[in-house]
């Protein structure tokens, strides 16, 4: 008989679940025609109550159902973090799918659903589950990104996504079996004690490979990154906000345990040139865009290069930089695209830098607050990105990682440019065509306000954050 304190343990989970099933029994009682956003109140109240099921999660740590899901502080701190980005893209959408005429109340059901998978992934430790949480996200993602039925462009987005997608997922599940192989067990737990009393075969060398290859995919990490631009550029605004940061750090926490709490092998090399190729190949890709939603896609892949560094670092203090930095870069990222997503108007037409031109003008409000969020993507001081770097850059020179530091300050600066050339746009040119820029409503207004505060607080005050992550770190090492 599985024990109370079980489900306890998947509460949030559980919470998500019935309120995901919910919006899906409530959609075919509304009009068809009739707006969506009582789903989406709906949608809210869920996260919200998630939310309160985290909280009420650190009086019961430990492992349930049969040792294959573990909630510790580490798990806790993603579930938060994911559980905040669905509530900033839930908000953002209310206007969003007005304005692009999508009608689909199965959107919101979606976003929920995806998010279950996200935080099963970050507090699973069986590998077999971490591939169902894995599916649960993606095939949900799959579908957001092609939610914008009328455009040709969002239909490929999907397309090449879920295309290249199982692919991917087809190399990890490929890896899990070889892990099996080797190991004799899919637990993590059994995997770290089988890699400190045995010697590695060259069988666990290429399962972690062709591991680390469909979780490379996840998080758009190079060279498994080609699908990104297209699928930003065609998706949705907000479901991009939602692909760009919580799969992508859920993927990271799977990376976390499975490659460093297991001390597989052969990972190290992998990870060091993924980072070094991610950062120069990101950064030299957004140099030459004039849509901003590809230079925000480039971008996130120099991003993921710059987590790695962290990844290489290994340490507990790689670990709780790489956390810290998730969740800082999942902050400023959802409130860029919340900004996109509302300024692009119906059909996303206006995507380009020309379309920012003049923006500073004729929408101060919403100008700043795209600046301050490029700025925390360059890692200005007061902002989530400058400790962010501060603390991946200075994790990578404690482990010696001169080479890998260098490369990443390099790459620093060159992102620079081309944030500030949008920033530049929006200040210093004169509008060719006067884009028009709706009202912020109340939803939007919220969901900008969140990312925002996250955005200052981790650049002002990052102890706590700082120190959540180093416990996690602890947790995850035990």
């Amino acid at each position: 008989m599985i024990p109370a304190v079980d489900y306890i343990r998947i509460l949030p989970e559980l919470v998500l679940s019935i309120f995901g099933i919910i919006v899906m029994m409530v959609d075919p009682v509304l009009p068809e025609q009739s707006p969506k956003k009582p789903l989406g109140v709906i949608a809210v109240i869920g996260v919200l109550a998630a939310l309160a099921a985290t909280a009420y999660q650190p009086g019961f740590y430990g492992s349930a159902f049969y040792n294959t899901v573990s909630v510790d502080t580490f798990s806790v701190f993603f579930h938060v973090v994911v559980l905040l980005i669905a509530l900033v893209v839930i908000l953002i959408s209310f206007e969003y799918l007005d304005v692009q005429r999508i009608r689909s109340g199965e959107y919101y059901a979606l976003v929920l659903f995806g998010t279950v998978g996200m935080m099963l992934m970050s507090a699973a430790v069986e590998l077999v589950l971490i591939f169902i949480a894995l599916e649960i996200s993606s095939i949900s993602t799959y579908i957001l990104a092609g939610m914008r039925r009328r455009a040709a462009e969002s239909a490929e987005a999907s397309l090449k996504y879920f295309l290249l997608g199982s692919f991917a997922t087809a190399f990890f599940l490929y890896g899990v079996a070889l892990i099996f192989g080797a190991t004799g067990t899919t637990n993590v737990y059994g995997i770290a004690h089988y890699f400190q009393t045995q010697q590695a075969s060259v069988l666990a060398y290429l399962a972690v490979g062709l591991m680390f290859v469909g979780l490379g995919f996840k998080v758009a990490s190079a060279p498994f990154h080609v699908w990104t631009p297209d699928v930003y550029e065609g998706s949705p605004a907000p479901v991009v906000a939602l692909m760009s940061t919580g799969p992508k750090a859920a993927a990271f926490a799977v990376l976390l345990r499975v490659l460093f709490a297991t001390g597989a092998p052969g990972w190290f090399w992998m990870v060091w040139v993924s980072a070094a190729l991610s950062m120069t190949l990101g950064n030299i890709g957004a140099l030459v865009q004039q849509n901003v939603k590809r230079l925000l896609a480039y971008s996130s892949i120099a991003h993921a290069g710059y987590l790695l560094v962290a990844f290489a670092a290994a340490k507990q203090v790689g670990i709780s930089a790489a956390i810290f930095y998730a969740a800082s870069y999942a902050a400023m990222n959802v409130g860029a695209f919340a900004v996109i997503g509302h300024f692009a108007s119906e059909g996303e037409k206006y995507v380009t830098l020309d379309d920012y031109a003049g923006l500073g003008r004729r929408s101060p409000l919403l100008a700043a607050t795209l600046t301050i969020f490029l700025l925390s993507l360059i890692g200005i001081p007061v902002t989530g990105g400058f400790f962010a770097k501060f603390y991946v850059f200075s994790a990578a020179l404690q482990s010696n990682l001169v080479g890998l530091t260098i490369i990443g300050v390099i790459n620093s600066a060159i992102a620079a440019y081309y944030y500030l050339r949008v920033i530049v746009y929006m200040y210093m040119r004169d509008e060719r065509v006067e884009a028009p820029v709706a009202r912020i409503p109340a939803g939007l207004g919220v969901g900008l306000a969140i990312s925002l505060v996250a955005t200052i607080y981790l650049g002002v005050m990052p102890g706590r954050v700082l120190d959540y992550a180093i416990q996690s770190a602890q947790d995850l090492l035990k």
